[in-house]
């Protein structure tokens, strides 16, 4: 659940690496900083699985101490010296999800998963000959790596008819799969895709979402063709390369609340209104396939909007 946490962690007490001095300082500076952030989040509640006026403001409250956190981590010393290959940086945004749909899922059920996935693909069954699939089924499931997911944990029992041997197994089913990411570029959107489709095919009500900082797509690019559900830039802002955004002209947009908040609300929606669809629920209105998703509505206790701030 707390991955960057972990991440941390593992470079922490590393047997081979990161044992240099300087190293050693920055870690020990980013550890400080890391627990305050954590601290900070968890002591606050929400938003829960019921619209309130105080979402905007739960909402806000945990975006400001991202963006405190991630200008921290971001800064030069420290991105030079844990570069993108160690995943510190891009776990921020993966952790921040956990904190961001706690209270919302644990509302619906405290069973339910929340978090780093390994989540099931694909199943086939192998055998060395056919009285060996009689004796007993040979049964390999492939898994897939989600960076966040809110869903079900599957305990699985396989047994041949008139048989006593089992298989048994365990995996993860998403109902809301997020990929994050720093930046987005055309190969990742393709990549994600692929994934989405594939969790799909095993789970047809599931959402797939991406979540970045930064995009590096082109107008070219035509976005329905994938077969992702939303896709969400938290900076509002086009990618530049590491080593620009340490130019003094250089403008980083923040994480914008009104997107975190988008995201929130249309996961939530999600996650508590029925999965109406299929045939049989189509043939009533004439039309078969229908738009799981519907525009959010976040509720703040006014009339005005989430944030009406432009990049």
């Amino acid at each position: 659940m707390y991955i960057h946490g972990s991440n941390l962690e593992q470079k922490e007490s590393h047997p081979t690496k990161y044992g240099d001095a300087i190293s050693r300082k920055y870690l020990a500076e980013i550890r400080t900083a890391y627990n305050k952030w954590k601290s900070q989040n968890l002591a606050l509640s929400g938003p829960g699985s019921k619209s309130t006026p105080k979402d905007q403001e739960i909402i806000g409250a945990r975006v400001k101490l991202l963006n405190d956190y991630k200008d921290f981590i971001d800064t030069q010393h420290y991105a030079e010296q844990f570069d993108s290959r160690s995943n510190l940086h891009s776990s921020v945004l993966e952790e921040f999800m956990y904190y961001l749909f706690h209270d919302m899922v644990r509302d619906i059920s405290e069973h339910a998963l929340l978090g780093k996935s390994h989540a099931f693909k694909d199943l086939f069954f192998k055998a060395d000959s056919y009285q060996d699939m009689l004796r007993s089924p040979k049964i390999l499931i492939e898994k897939k790596d989600h960076d966040f997911a809110i869903g079900v944990r599957v305990d699985a029992r396989f047994k041949s008819r008139g048989q006593t041997d089992e298989v048994q197994d365990s995996w993860d089913l998403p109902a809301v799969a997020i990929e994050c990411k720093t930046y987005l570029d055309k190969t990742m959107l393709q990549d994600a895709s692929t994934a989405a489709e594939q969790l799909k095919y095993r789970n047809p009500s599931a959402l797939y979402i991406v979540v970045a900082e930064w995009l590096k797509l082109t107008e070219a690019v035509n976005l329905r063709k994938f077969k992702i559900d939303q896709i969400y830039v938290v900076r509002k802002q086009k990618n530049t390369d590491r080593e620009f955004r340490y130019d003094a002209a250089y403008k980083k947009n923040p994480i914008y609340p009104d997107v975190i908040a988008h995201l929130f609300t249309t996961v939530r929606e999600f996650l508590t209104t029925p999965w109406e669809g299929g045939v049989n629920y189509g043939l009533t209105k004439g039309f078969l396939i229908t738009d799981r998703i519907s525009e959010p509505k976040l509720n703040t206790g006014t009339s005005h909007s989430v944030n009406e701030d432009e990049p």
